[in-house]
C-alpha cells in the first residue's frame, strides 16, 4: 500500500479502546480522515479498567477534556497511588504513588540519604519524604493552581467510552451499529480491504484499527500477527469482577490486596465500588474464586460475578499490513498497576505520530512495533517484580512465583538494587526511579549498600534536613481537604450516600 493514500480510517470495536482512538484521531486528524467506527450493541465489553494512572490526565488534556464535565460524566474519582496489602509478607502494607520522594542530587537519589540516616539510627519511614504518599494516607487531596499533586483517576470504563463517543460523533465520527461478519483482504497482498457486515454491507477503509478485544479479530484472526505468551512470568490467568454499591467515602488509592492464589483490586467510584478478584486457576478454581470475592466485598452487589479467562502476553506485531491493534487485540498485562488505558493511549498516539498518510510501509510498522514492544515489555517486568519479591511461602501459588525465573532484563535491576540501592528509568520506559523504589522497598528489597554522599554531611545537619522535608510534607498535607469532600465540591452534587 506505499504510495496509497490513506484517508479512510475503519475502527473494528467500540468499547474504551474504539472510542479513544476515535476520539483522539478526530480531535488531532479530523479534517484529513474520514474515520468510522463499527461496533455491536450485543457485543459486551470487558469494562473492568476502571483504575488509571497520571498519563491519563496528559490524554485527556490532548483531547480538550474539562475535567469536571469529564468526572461528573464517568463518576471519576481522583488517585493518587496504590496500596497494596499482604504482598511482601502477610500483614505487610505499603503505597506505590505517583509522587517523588525527597529531593535528590545529580549525583544520587534522596533515597541513598535516607538509607545513610536509617544506619545512623534515624531518618523514619521513607514515605514520609512523599507528598503524595502522604496525601493518600491521609486520604487528603485538592487540585487546582495552587495544588502541585501528582494524580491520576478511578473511573466507570463503560462510562468514558460513551462520553468519548459523544465527542468523537461531534467531531463527524461515523458510526455502524452491527456485527462484523467477515473480513475482506486483498488477494495479493493481504491487506485488509472492508469490513463485511452480517447486513451485507461492506465497511472499507485504507487503514483498520484493530479493537476488537481479546478475540483479535483483525490482527490475529485475519492476520495471523502472532501471540507472545508470558504465562510463566505472569501465570494469573483469570479475573471475577463485581461491583458493588458504597458503603463510606472513597479514598485516593486503589487496594490490591493480596490472596492465596493472586490479588482483589477495590476501586471506589463516586456511584459505587469496582471490585474483582485476579487468580491462577491452577492455584483456584473459578467457583472458589466467585465465593471468595462475594466473602470479601463491602456493601451489596450490582451485577452477577462473571469469569474473565485471559492469557498475559503481547501480539508479535501490533501494526501489521494496514492494520493496527490497540487495548486488548494488542496484549495484555494484567491490571496490578493499571497500565491498561496507558496502553491504548500511548498506541493512539504513536499512530498519529507515526501515521500512514502515503501508504502502510514496513518501515513505519516496524518502528511502531519496536516502540510498543519497550512501552509493554518494562511494564511487565514491573508487574513481574510485585510477585518475584514476595516472602510468602504459606500457599503454591506464592512459593511458585517466588521461585520462578524472570526477564534477564529484571533479574538485572533487583542485583542492581540490593548490591547497591541503584534504582534507574530507561529511555521510552513509563515507570520512573521513585515507582521502582517504592515497589522495591515496599517488597522487602533490602540493599546491601548505598551511595555514601550522606556521609558529607554532619548527622546533625542530615537529620535537620529530613526533619524540616517531613515536616513541611505533613504541614502541606494538613492543609488538604478530605478527598470525599473535595469531590463533592468539584462535581457539583453528592452521589450514592451510603445506605
Amino acid at each position: 500500500m506505499q504510495g496509497q493514500v490513506v484517508k479512510k480510517v475503519v475502527v473494528a470495536g467500540g468499547g474504551t479502546a474504539g472510542w479513544m482512538a476515535a476520539a483522539a484521531l478526530s480531535r488531532h486528524l479530523g479534517s484529513l480522515l474520514d474515520i468510522t467506527l463499527v461496533e455491536s450493541d450485543d457485543i459486551g465489553t470487558v469494562g473492568v479498567g476502571e483504575s488509571t494512572i497520571p498519563t491519563a490526565r496528559t490524554f485527556n488534556q490532548l483531547l480538550g477534556i474539562d475535567e469536571r464535565e469529564f468526572m461528573r460524566a464517568t463518576m471519576a474519582t481522583f488517585k493518587l497511588g496504590i496500596l497494596f496489602e499482604d504482598w511482601a509478607r502477610l500483614g505487610d502494607r505499603y503505597i506505590h504513588s505517583f509522587g517523588q520522594v525527597g529531593k535528590s542530587t545529580w549525583m544520587a537519589g534522596f533515597h541513598h540519604m535516607w538509607l545513610e540516616a536509617r544506619a545512623q539510627g534515624f531518618g523514619g519511614d521513607l514515605g514520609d519524604y512523599c507528598y503524595e504518599l502522604k496525601a493518600a494516607e491521609g486520604q487528603r487531596f485538592a487540585t487546582g493552581p495552587d495544588a502541585t499533586l501528582n494524580y491520576a483517576y478511578h473511573l466507570d470504563a463503560t462510562l468514558y467510552g460513551r462520553f468519548l463517543r459523544g465527542m468523537s460523533e461531534k467531531a463527524g465520527v461515523r458510526r455502524v451499529e452491527g456485527k462484523i461478519r467477515s473480513v475482506e483482504q486483498d488477494p495479493e497482498s493481504g491487506f485488509i480491504r472492508a469490513l463485511v457486515m452480517e447486513s451485507g454491507d461492506h465497511v472499507e477503509g485504507d487503514l483498520f484499527v484493530d479493537c476488537t478485544g481479546f478475540r483479535g479479530l483483525l490482527i490475529e484472526q485475519t492476520l495471523k500477527a502472532g501471540y507472545d505468551d508470558w504465562s510463566q512470568w505472569l501465570p494469573t490467568n483469570s479475573a471475577v469482577p463485581l461491583q458493588t454499591v458504597s458503603v463510606g467515602p472513597a479514598v485516593p488509592y486503589t487496594r490490591a490486596m493480596a490472596h492465596t492464589a493472586g490479588w482483589q483490586w477495590r476501586i471506589p467510584l463516586q456511584h459505587r465500588v469496582g471490585n474483582g478478584l485476579v487468580y491462577c486457576n491452577d492455584f483456584m478454581s473459578d467457583d472458589e474464586a466467585t465465593a471468595f470475592l462475594l466473602g470479601q466485598v463491602e456493601g451489596e452487589a450490582l451485577m452477577t460475578p462473571r469469569v474473565i479467562r485471559y492469557v498475559t502476553g503481547r501480539r508479535r506485531k501490533t501494526w501489521e499490513k494496514n492494520c493496527v491493534a490497540l487495548g486488548l487485540a494488542s496484549g495484555f498485562v494484567e491490571p496490578l498497576e493499571s497500565t491498561s488505558i496507558h496502553l491504548i493511549m500511548i498506541g493512539v498516539l504513536r499512530l498519529m505520530q507515526l501515521f500512514p498518510f502515503d501508504g502502510c510501509s514496513p518501515a513505519l510498522a516496524e518502528r511502531f512495533n519496536r516502540l510498543q514492544d519497550t512501552e509493554i515489555e518494562g511494564i511487565r517486568d514491573f508487574i513481574v517484580l510485585h510477585y518475584k519479591l514476595t516472602e510468602r511461602d504459606d500457599t503454591p501459588f506464592w512459593r511458585h512465583v517466588r521461585d520462578m525465573p524472570v526477564p534477564d532484563s529484571l533479574a538485572h535491576r533487583i542485583e542492581l538494587f540490593r548490591d547497591g540501592a541503584q534504582a534507574y528509568q530507561a529511555t521510552g520506559e513509563l515507570f520512573q526511579v521513585d515507582s521502582w523504589l517504592q515497589v522495591m522497598l515496599g517488597q522487602r528489597l533490602e540493599p546491601r549498600s548505598w551511595h555514601r554522599m550522606g556521609r558529607l554531611m554532619p548527622p546533625d545537619q542530615l537529620r535537620r534536613a529530613l526533619d524540616d522535608l517531613k515536616g513541611n510534607i505533613g504541614r502541606a498535607v494538613e492543609r488538604l481537604p478530605r478527598h470525599q469532600d473535595f469531590i463533592d465540591q468539584y462535581v457539583g452534587r453528592r452521589v450514592a450516600e451510603p445506605a
